[in-house]
C-alpha cells in the first residue's frame, strides 16, 4: 500500500492505496465520485476526464498514486451551493446529452478546450472534444452547448 494525499473538488482526502489502482477506481469506490464514469479503460473514450492540477485528464490512464500532492476536479466539483456551472447549465439547456454516459467527460474537457481557447470555432471546437466518444448525439447539441458557454464566458 502507499500513502497518498489528494485535493479532490477542494477536500483534502489522505488514504492507503494499492500503487496500480487507477485514479478512476480511487474517485469512485474509495471517495464515492461516481460522477466519474468507467468507460474503456484504455483512454479512448473520455468519459472518465477529470482536471489535475487545472487540465483534462483521462482519469483510467493514470494512477491514484500520480495523483499524490495534487489537486483534482471531477463533475461534482463544478457546481457551487446548488447551482450548475455555466458549462454544465449550458449542456442543458442545449439538450447536449442523450443517455448522460459520456456528459461528465465532454463537460470536463470542454471546460479545458475554453482555458486554452475562449472563442473556439465550431471545427475548433470538434478538434478539442476529439478524444471524448459519444454514440448518441451526433455532437451537434455538444458543439451548440460548448459554443453557448464560450459566449457567456464559462472557463
Amino acid at each position: 500500500m502507499t500513502r497518498i494525499t489528494v485535493q479532490v473538488d477542494g477536500s483534502s482526502y489522505t488514504d492507503d492505496v494499492e500503487p496500480r489502482t487507477l485514479l478512476v477506481h480511487y474517485l469512485r469506490e474509495q471517495l464515492g465520485k461516481t460522477g466519474t464514469v468507467v468507460g474503456c479503460d484504455t483512454g479512448n473514450c473520455g468519459v472518465c476526464t477529470v482536471h489535475l492540477d487545472g487540465r483534462s485528464v483521462k482519469s483510467c490512464s493514470l494512477f491514484a498514486v500520480q495523483a499524490d500532492g495534487h489537486e483534482v476536479t471531477t463533475i461534482e466539483g463544478l457546481a457551487t451551493n446548488g447551482q450548475l456551472h455555466p458549462m454544465q447549465q449550458a449542456f442543458h439547456e442545449n439538450h447536449a446529452l442523450q443517455c448522460g454516459y459520456c456528459t461528465p467527460g465532454m463537460i470536463m474537457q470542454s471546460l479545458d478546450l475554453l482555458a486554452d481557447n475562449p472563442n473556439p470555432t465550431e471545427e475548433e471546437i470538434r478538434l478539442g472534444l476529439e478524444g471524448n466518444l459519444c454514440r448518441c448525439t451526433g455532437y451537434q447539441n455538444i458543439v451548440r452547448a460548448v459554443q453557448a458557454a464560450a459566449a457567456g464566458g464559462a472557463q
